[in-house]
């Protein structure tokens, strides 16, 4: 898969979306529509001029115009929880080189005015205690997913595997660990690489975006629905889109020679988000998170359809299974009551 290809999509797509999000011509929204403006400003120059490596300058713009301010405004939020104003306020000073708008400067004063406001001694003595608390819920989130963390150490273990039998990139290799085959599977009745396939990646850059999707889109699911059902969820939504690759490809409408990876899996996990909010479509945030679900279905088959060496057909057989299972596996009651406390 060529890296400078992927890059060159996210610097083109990402910030689209961001202006389709952005649309409304409030101030809150003005820093990300010129930040999002300039990222395709700064490709489409790269494009023309240097094509070859066009996806390495917009993915850089994209990178430090797009991805770094949202993480640095989500470490600013916590940190404002935490109490911590002071260094709040001096990561939001410094996220102004990047993300020069009106809301950050006003941030940046409130948090200065927070900070010389609050009494020094009770404010600075509570916040190693916020700080213990907020590591010790980032490791019991970890904790609580204990599928993702298994699915994750499996797939890692599998690779190296990979990596022992020979080239990843040999379809002979591929062919005797396991990979997909449409032919072999209904020829020759070889079944089981419905299921050897999912765990099987063609590189590290391959491996790497599976997993991280994994990690960002599963602990919150697993929470939500429970162990059994999230695990459930994953390997019917992979042998769903194995099998669907095997039959649009007996009755003509793909033609796949070998397929391998997790991301029939992930995608499963995706629709299985899908039908969880829709089952709880009357919670709070639950229309905000099922447009946030929608917008990644609609960056995935913009990327199928730019990328030839990736199977579509795996991807939407593995969204349509994790669908309907997010319908079916979502518990009917909540404990305590709440709403389902999702996040991603």
């Amino acid at each position: 898969m060529n890296l400078n290809h992927i890059f060159l999509f996210l610097a083109i797509v990402s910030p689209l979306l961001v202006l389709v999000r952005a649309w409304r011509p409030s101030a809150p929204y003005r820093g990300w529509r010129l930040a999002a403006v300039v990222v395709l400003a700064v490709t489409a120059v790269a494009w023309l001029l240097w094509p070859d490596v066009s996806g390495y300058v917009g993915g850089a713009a994209w990178f430090l115009l797009l991805f770094l301010p949202t993480i640095a405004l989500r470490k600013i939020t916590q940190l404002a929880a935490q109490g911590d104003y002071e260094s709040a306020g001096r990561l939001g000073a410094a996220l102004q080189i990047l993300h020069p708008t009106a809301e950050i400067r006003e941030q940046v004063r409130l948090f200065r005015h927070l900070q010389s406001s609050a009494p020094h001694p009770r404010a600075f003595s509570s916040v190693p205690a916020d700080h213990d608390i907020a590591r010790s819920t980032r490791r019991n989130q970890l904790r609580s997913a204990p599928a993702v963390f298994v699915l994750i150490l499996v797939n890692v273990l599998v690779f190296l595997f990979e990596i022992s039998a020979g080239d990843w990139n040999d379809p002979k290799v591929l062919h005797r660990i396991g990979a997909l085959e449409p032919h072999a599977v209904v020829a020759q009745g070889e079944y089981w690489r419905l299921f050897t396939a999912l765990f099987l990646h063609g590189g590290f850059l391959h491996l790497a975006f599976n997993l991280f999707a994994l990690y960002v889109l599963g602990p919150p699911l697993e929470r939500s629905i429970g162990t059994i059902r999230f695990l459930a969820c994953y390997l019917i939504s992979g042998l769903a889109s194995s099998a669907g690759v095997v039959a649009l490809n007996e009755i003509g409408l793909v033609q796949v020679a070998q397929v391998i990876g997790a991301s029939g899996c992930i995608m499963g996990v995706v629709g299985a988000w899908a039908g969880f909010l829709l089952r709880y479509h009357h919670a709070p945030f639950a229309k905000q998170q099922l447009a946030n679900v929608g917008l990644v279905v609609a960056f995935q088959i913009a990327f199928d359809l730019s990328t030839p060496q990736v199977s579509m057909a795996a991807h939407m057989c593995g969204l349509v299974a994790g669908f309907f299972l997010g319908l079916l596996l979502a518990p009917r009651a909540v404990a305590g009551g709440g709403d389902p406390g999702w996040s991603y």
